[in-house]
């Protein structure tokens, strides 16, 4: 049977607490794997995985639970080996490698930060930013609605005024935020939002990160920003190197 991998820690990582299950239908008990200086937290892995929500839940909470007795190296839902020798072998064959990450990322979570535009109060401020838009509206208005070409144009105006201020956005949201992070990357992939950033932190020094955001929020009616956080620091580990 295939071996489902949560994460990675230290060799002397005591595991989770017994009687906590991972994914699977039932759930499948987890268990520890050593190999020299590195352990992985793992289970036995169902035949049909599929990223339900159960599932989901049950690989955030393993994760909870072991990182609650020690720094653990988190790994995305879904990460799937053959067998144990193999997860082993994967241990033994670049423990240089995740123990630096585990020192890396050693007492820091992460935080996911999305923003989309709310769209009447952002077309209401690209009407208001921009004299052209607002002569032709007007324009097109007081003649009873405007030429087809007039029509077409003004939505041109505005179409590209939105493109303007999603550019202006993303950029307002990262600079907000990087300055009280350590680091930031994309955020795991999420279609229809002009900002996906996921930012590391000591666990220790979340505060003024999360009343920036609010502070951001206030000051941007015309973005819906959603937060999700703490995390593990799932953005921030890097991929193994792979044999030459």
């Amino acid at each position: 049977m295939s071996t489902y991998v949560y994460g990675i820690a230290r060799g002397d990582h005591p595991g989770p607490p017994e009687g906590v299950n991972g994914v699977g239908d039932p759930p499948a008990p987890v268990r520890t794997l050593r190999a020299g200086e590195l352990a992985a937290v793992v289970s036995d892995c169902p035949g049909q995985l599929r990223p339900k929500r159960r599932d989901l839940l049950a690989h955030q909470h393993v994760l909870a639970e072991a990182g609650a007795a020690g720094s653990v190296l988190p790994l995305r839902f879904g990460s799937v080996s053959e067998d144990d020798d193999v997860v082993r072998g994967v241990l033994e064959d670049h423990g240089e490698h995740y123990r630096g990450q585990l020192d890396r990322l050693d007492g820091r979570v992460e935080y996911n930060v999305k923003a989309v535009h709310r769209e009447e109060e952002v077309l209401r401020q690209v009407v208001a930013d921009d004299a052209e838009v607002r002569a032709l509206q007007a324009a097109n208005k007081a003649s009873g609605g405007g030429s087809y070409q007039d029509r077409l144009r003004l939505g041109e105006l505005v179409a590209n005024g939105v493109r303007a201020r999603e550019v202006h956005d993303a950029k307002a949201v990262e600079a907000a935020l990087a300055p009280l992070s350590e680091q930031q990357n994309p955020g795991p992939e999420s279609a229809g939002w002009l900002v996906n950033l996921s930012f590391l932190m000591r666990r220790d020094a979340t505060a003024p990160f999360v009343n920036a955001i609010e502070e951001f929020q206030q000051a941007n009616p015309h973005l819906e920003v959603q937060v999700t956080g703490p995390l593990p620091p799932y953005s921030f580990v890097e991929p193994a190197p792979a044999h030459a």
